[in-house]
């Protein structure tokens, strides 16, 4: 580096002091005469840079001469220096005109000129490979590798000439590079220029020049890495398509060209790993997808390839299913709309060569996108698609590990398919119910284990349809009938709980079911709605054991009873005959007391059909209900808890006597406020009896305040 140095500030000199003499041709010849070669041809090269701009003699001539007597030194790494030096010091002075009339040169003269220096130091830097010990290999191959810059200069300089032109690049340049290249026969080498070749010339260069350096990949060395000049290759006119689609002429079908010369590559190349197989065939993708994001057949045409490359030899799928998983993650990526990955007709056989886990990965994977994307599935027979594609979500597959899922895990997963139930809807009611009874299909393979997460979904899908057939009753004369096919649909999933065994969740959505029928208003929805009843209180009396379980659901069974308005009185009385006698037969006191006086609003402000909509109002029972309540409360034997019960059943008088129940009297009212007050200080001290205290006095604040009652401490 020193040298060289010094050589440019000897070039300065020359410059300046032996022009002005006219001495540098003596100068020049007398240096031939140096004695040790390496000085001497360094000197050379720094006196002829100032003969060349002296222009006492042909440019053209000094540059030949300085070229050839360069190989006087073939000692690999000197001579690749002493090149490199040739190279930088000439880089002012050559030609760059096209004018064959001009006495300093033309461009075809540097071109030969860098050609020749090229092919000279690509020699000395493959020779590099073959001295020393075989066990010295590697090392070698590590400073070849730090070297390669002094050979790729020659191509960079190359390509700075503006006078190469298109033509002048594809008939001379390339072939005379491609030529060397080949001939070489060092995979380093190959693999490295051809990169440069990529990374140095101009993009119109590579359009025009496509078939000849795709036809030379064909050739290398089988250690060259092929697939990374390639996907090079392909990724820089990708680029370049996508900056602005009108750089690339119709008359060069690009896809095509690559798919071709990717697919006669594979087939020659049988030991090429599956892994640089996928990554040429991501490559193709991306291309397709840049430079013609309408054509999704070039991406299936891609996707069809791989199939059959892994198809016709399996054992090349083995150990890629992270590469494969890879490829196939790029349309999804691109496209954001899984309506257009449903068009791809190879994208689902591919997940065959994925293993289980890597399946399951890229299933999640594109469910999370559909939700997170916002896209609906509006026909059942795209839905059938996606939920074959997601297979391994849905239900068992014969190639899943035997060890058990992490259950958080597993949760997550089938969470993840009922969320992306309520992406499969369609404006349509009708094909809405076709898409529904394909869930269904699907979904019940999953077994007992997963329809807990994911028939629900479906579920109220039903009955979100119901609301809509309903809404359109005026429109559509047999909205009746699709209600009650779409009833019994729920029935049928609902059922699929029971056998599996969620009682909580069935019981559940029967009440939800019966409230949508209720909604209906019609003879046969009546019907399927007291069956939803009657299938919950089975539920609730044979299955549910737990007192506090049998509390909830209870409470709940009333609460909706007390919703519905078009049961007829024949439905209506049973059930709350039946909600009453449940009450009353819960294990523990406390409970009784709190379902009892659930039961009061039944009385109250339930309706039925004979009602026509209107509430119930039966004052009697609903008094009934509530002295019932109050007995029970006080069978309890904790004070506390009997005390807390007084307080709760004393707002619900409060509620009462608010909405008009007349047989409520100030006087009730009053005897039970006497009582709390009377059992008040017989509680322990805590904040149960502090919770207590002060609910009990905002309920008598409250009462102050809407009836101007007041109850003096006795």
């Amino acid at each position: 580096m020193m040298v060289t140095m010094e050589l440019t500030h000897l070039t300065m000199y020359m410059s300046a002091e032996f022009i002005k003499e006219n001495k540098i041709a003596d100068l020049y010849e007398l240096d031939q005469h140096a004695g040790n070669i390496i000085p001497r041809l360094y000197l050379l090269i720094t006196v002829g840079v100032v003969y060349i701009k002296s222009k006492e003699c042909s440019r053209k001539d000094i540059l030949q001469d300085l070229v050839e007597m360069c190989r006087g030194v073939q000692h690999p790494l000197r001579g690749l220096f002493l090149r490199n030096f040739l190279l930088t010091s000439t880089r002012d002075v050559l030609p760059d005109v096209d004018d064959t009339s001009a006495d300093t040169g033309t461009v075809d003269d540097s071109i030969d000129f860098i050609l020749l220096n090229f092919s000279e130091m690509n020699k000395l830097w493959v020779r590099m490979q073959h001295q020393g010990h075989s066990r010295d290999r590697t090392k070698r191959e590590q400073e070849r590798l730090e070297l390669k810059i002094l050979v790729g200069t020659n191509l960079e300089r190359l390509s700075r000439l503006e006078g190469v032109t298109v033509s002048k690049y594809q008939n001379h340049v390339l072939p005379a590079i491609l030529k060397q290249l080949i001939n070489c026969k060092d995979s380093i080498a190959q693999e490295y220029l051809m990169d440069c070749i990529i990374q140095v010339f101009p993009d119109e260069f590579h359009l025009k020049t496509l078939d000849i350096f795709l036809d030379t990949c064909c050739q290398p060395q089988g250690a060259v890495n092929v697939r990374n000049i390639l996907i090079s290759k392909i990724g820089r006119l990708s680029n370049y398509a996508q900056a602005d689609p009108n750089n690339i002429p119709e008359d060069i079908k690009l896809f095509e060209i690559f798919s071709g010369k990717v697919t006669q590559i594979i087939q020659s190349r049988t030991e090429m790993p599956p892994e640089d197989i996928l990554a040429l065939q991501s490559a193709l993708i991306k291309l397709a997808l840049n430079v013609y994001p309408t054509e999704t057949g070039y991406v299936d045409q891609v996707l069809q390839n791989s199939f059959n490359i892994f198809e016709e030899d399996k054992s090349r799928a083995k150990g890629c299913s992270s590469e494969l998983s890879r490829m196939l993650r790029v349309p999804v990526d691109h496209y954001q709309d899984i309506l257009t990955i449903l068009q791809l007709e190879h994208f689902t056989p591919l997940f065959s060569f994925l293993d289980h886990r890597v399946r399951k990965e890229l299933c999640v994977y594109i469910t999370e996108h559909v939700i997170q994307s916002d896209t609906y599935i509006d026909s059942h027979d795209q839905v059938d698609l996606f939920l074959t594609m997601m297979a391994c979500l849905i239900s068992d597959q014969p190639d899943q590990p035997k060890e058990p899922e992490d259950p958080e895990d597993f949760e997550i997963q089938q969470s993840l398919v009922g969320r992306v139930v309520h992406q499969m809807t369609s404006s349509v009611p009708d094909q809405q119910f076709l898409i529904l009874n394909m869930c269904k299909k699907h979904l019940l393979n999953g077994g007992d284990k997963r329809i807990q997460y994911t028939l629900p979904s479906l579920v109220f899908r039903a009955m979100e349809l119901c609301r809509v057939y309903f809404e359109l009753r005026e429109e559509d004369e047999k909205w009746e009938k699709k209600v009650c096919k779409i009833l019994q649909y729920i029935n049928s999933l609902l059922s699929a709980l029971v056998k599996a065994e969620y009682w909580d969740l069935a019981l559940r959505l029967f009440l939800q079911s019966a409230l949508i029928c209720d909604l209906m208003g019609i003879q046969t929805a009546e019907t399927i709605a007291y069956e939803f009843v009657s299938r919950a209180f089975a539920i609730y009396e044979e299955e549910v054991s737990d007192s506090k379980a049998q509390l909830v659901a209870i409470s709940l069974i009333i609460a909706t009873f007390e919703r519905t308005v078009n049961f007829s009185e024949e439905n209506h009385e049973p059930l709350r005959s039946q909600c009453l006698r449940a009450s009353s037969k819960l294990l523990k006191k406390p409970d009784q007391c709190r379902a009892v006086s659930l039961c009061a609003h039944i009385y109250w402000s339930g309706k039925n059909r004979e009602n026509e909509g209107s509430a119930m109002n039966e004052t009697k029972r609903v008094l009934d209900s509530m002295k019932k309540a109050v007995r029970i409360s006080n069978q309890c034997m904790e004070p506390s808890v009997q005390v807390q019960l007084f307080v709760e059943l004393l707002n619900k008088y409060i509620y009462f006597l608010d909405n008009g129940c007349t047989d409520v009297t100030q006087a009730m009212i009053s005897q039970l406020v006497g009582k709390i007050r009377d059992d008040m200080p017989g509680l322990e001290a805590g904040e149960a009896t502090n919770q207590i205290v002060q609910h009990f006095n905002s309920t008598l604040a409250y009462i102050k305040s809407k009836h101007g009652m007041e109850f003096p401490a006795s």
